[in-house]
């Protein structure tokens, strides 16, 4: 089965996460097939916190890809980030 899920990099308390497409048997991580946003929970007010390609993402949502319950959570955060993004325009 293909997932979509977070994978840890970063150094030692300074966490950085690669938004991966992956087989669900490889570590965590491990091994991916694409690499389609991040997350960077430590981000300051300058630094950009979460980038999704929302393209790339339904792709493999259409593919039958599911979404790990962390990235669901993000993917709603960056929409609502979106619409407040729009609304200001």
């Amino acid at each position: 089965m293909v997932i979509i899920r977070l994978a840890r990099g970063g150094a030692k308390k300074r966490p950085f996460f690669n938004m991966v497409v992956t087989d669900s048997r490889c570590r965590r991580d491990g091994r991916f097939i694409e690499r389609v946003g991040f997350y960077n929970p430590r981000a300051t007010g300058s630094e950009e916190m979460l980038r999704i390609q929302m393209d790339r993402l339904t792709h493999w949502q259409s593919q039958g890809a599911q979404l790990s319950s962390t990235v669901t959570r993000l993917v709603k955060q960056f929409g609502a980030q979106q619409k407040e993004v729009t609304q200001e325009s």
